[in-house]
């Protein structure tokens, strides 16, 4: 992921002011970096693969700015060069741009502007936008920005400078996030409210079609068209520069993998009601009368969202016994889907900002669907757009591969599924039985985390592995699907996550002694028939990790290794075997 950061001063202030912006956004990913400033009249840019770091070191200490912007690159047209890097310039140096997003016809705006004698040096859709920008440059760099936009098709966060009108930044939002800050040193844009904090004191969000102009402590908000925007609603933003500090833990995600048991407490204190046995979910802004009125459930996201739906589809249908599936967003906006007047749709996003997630919440809201949100920051687009849902309380996540987001929205789908149940057919004693689990559940994470060692000599023991399996049925199918996708992200390892029952019809062929398969096995209903799947490896020389709840004995003689949980129901032993494979992951 991309990330932007700018800012416009009344007085010059150092460009570590934006160097500090960048590195809070390192957590994002990226393999490349830039800044642009304005210095006596021309546009000065330093641009670089690799590290934030790197770039640092080597900009001049004296550089004293008036307003510039900054920008991390993830590659997606052109290679991660030096070249592709941003900030991108015309052939003038008269305009500078950092984007995020992709310009869906850039081509043909390409082969236009070098009809037009424009001359273009790197692979990347964004140096269109600057030449674009250029070539309409005629007085205020705004309207320039006005006009080029008309001729883009395509998603864009963008922070443009010009060398004509110093000290100016001009932002643009159309499908990626910006957001605008007021702090006592000027104006500020970013892509993520990480790169102010300190900074800025307020904070609005710009919506969709949304133009900024930044000019010192001055600043407005236009509309595409040029015309003005109704007033803005700013936002305090509270969020201390030490909120990136890692309490004295190596990485970001060790740091946020601890503190799990805590953040999943603060996502059920206050909402469950033990006299009841059922939840207290004030932000869906339903009455008892919508919730029977419910006959389908669809919950939309992506990446680790998309895998606790999985869980919570299952939660809510056996709960509730409604029908419900989770939708990878990015799929279900083009596949026409169907919407119906009893259907409800939940968006699922951490940062409420995920592109794919959010166009799959406008084709339902287009079609009339009642969608809701479930997100850990209340500002973002899904929680604007849908208006209501439910707020995970999982805290700031810096690494880039989320796992209190995991925990916390699987919590607030069984919330949902606790209270939507006990309307209907699930009774008291069951309702009781579960909140009393749950409130066991963070010291039950706390047992799992006290194996660290233990996941670190099994990551060990398997490291020679070419390929990953994550095995798992019923629930622990979806948590299987987790551990491939963090093993992936976090070890750069080739795995995949796949139904134990799926084994025999295709993938049980690629296993061999190079093959490591990581088999979550809980004592549940599915638990006896785990045991055919660890066979079937083995007798293929597979080498697998058994994690279970179970009796470890019984499955010693079918794992190279077995690593033993506490137990818990079936519908929560999801929380403890998600805990399991990211300390996997995290040790591999």
């Amino acid at each position: 992921m991309c990330g932007i950061v700018g800012f416009s001063g009344e007085r010059r202030v150092s460009a570590d002011l934006l160097m500090e912006g960048l590195k809070r956004l390192e957590y994002r990913g990226y393999d490349s970096a830039g800044i642009a400033w304005q210095q006596q009249s021309k546009i000065r840019i330093r641009k670089q693969a690799g590290k934030v770091g790197d770039l640092w070191d080597k900009l001049p200490k004296q550089i004293r700015l008036r307003a510039g912007i900054a920008h991390t690159r993830w590659a997606t047209h052109g290679a991660p060069t030096d070249v592709n890097a941003h900030p991108h310039t015309d052939q003038r140096g008269a305009v500078a741009v950092v984007h995020n997003g992709v310009i869906d016809n850039y081509r043909e705006l390409k082969r236009v502007l070098e009809a037009r004698g424009h001359r273009f040096v790197s692979d990347t859709d964004t140096e269109v936008l600057a030449h674009l920008v250029s070539e309409h440059l005629n007085g205020k760099l705004e309207e320039a920005v006005v006009a080029a936009l008309r001729e883009v098709e395509g998603t864009y966060g963008i922070a443009v400078m010009a060398a004509s009108d110093p000290g100016k930044v001009v932002a643009a939002r159309q499908g990626s996030p910006l957001i605008i800050g007021l702090g006592d040193e000027g104006t500020f844009v970013a892509s993520d409210p990480l790169a102010m904090a300190g900074r800025a004191e307020q904070v609005v969000h710009l919506e969709d079609g949304d133009i900024a102009v930044l000019n010192g402590r001055e600043h407005k908000v236009m509309r595409a068209s040029g015309a003005a925007r109704g007033p803005t609603d700013w936002d305090l933003l509270d969020l201390p520069p030490t909120i990136a500090d890692k309490a004295g833990h190596p990485h970001f995600m060790l740091k946020e993998i601890m503190e799990q048991p805590d953040a999943l407490e603060d996502c059920f204190r206050g909402r469950i009601q033990r006299e009841f046995g059922t939840a207290r979910l004030s932000g869906l802004n339903m009455e008892p009368r919508d919730f029977l009125e419910i006959d389908r459930i669809r919950l939309l996201g992506c990446g680790t969202s998309y895998m606790a739906g999985c869980v919570g589809a299952r939660m809510i249908s056996d709960l509730a016994r409604i029908e419900t599936t989770a939708e990878y967003a990015p799929e279900y906006r083009y596949s026409n889907p169907i919407v119906r007047r009893n259907m409800l749709f939940f968006a699922l996003s951490q940062s409420g900002e995920t592109a794919d997630t959010i166009l799959a919440l406008r084709e339902v809201k287009r079609k009339g669907g009642k969608v809701l949100g479930i997100v850990n920051r209340v500002a973002g687009t899904i929680a604007r757009e849908a208006g209501a849902g439910i707020y995970i309380h999982a805290g700031f996540e810096y690494a880039v591969a989320s796992t209190k987001t995991m925990l916390n929205t699987m919590m607030a789908l069984f919330l949902f599924a606790l209270l939507i149940g006990r309307m209907r057919d699930l009774s008291l004693a069951r309702g009781r039985q579960l909140i009393e689990e749950v409130e066991q559940l963070p010291d039950k994470i706390r047992r799992v985390l006290a194996m660290r060692a233990e996941f670190r000599r099994a990551a060990r023991f398997f490291a020679g592995a070419d390929n990953f399996y994550f095995l798992g049925r019923g629930y622990a199918y979806p948590v299987a699907m987790e551990g491939a996708l963090k093993l992936k992200e976090i070890a750069y390892a080739h795995a995949e996550g796949y139904s134990a029952a799926e084994m025999k019809h295709g993938p049980i062929a690629l296993i061999d002694e190079k093959f490591a398969s990581v088999c979550l096995i809980p004592r549940d209903s599915m638990y006896t028939r785990m045991f055919t799947n660890l066979q079937e490896v083995r007798a293929r020389r597979g080498h697998v990790l058994a994690i279970t709840s179970g009796d470890p004995g019984a499955l010693s003689e079918h794992a190279d290794m077995v690593l033993a949980l506490p137990e818990a129901d079936e519908i929560l032993m999801p929380f403890l075997t998600t805990v399991a494979v990211q300390l996997f992951a995290y040790e591999s």
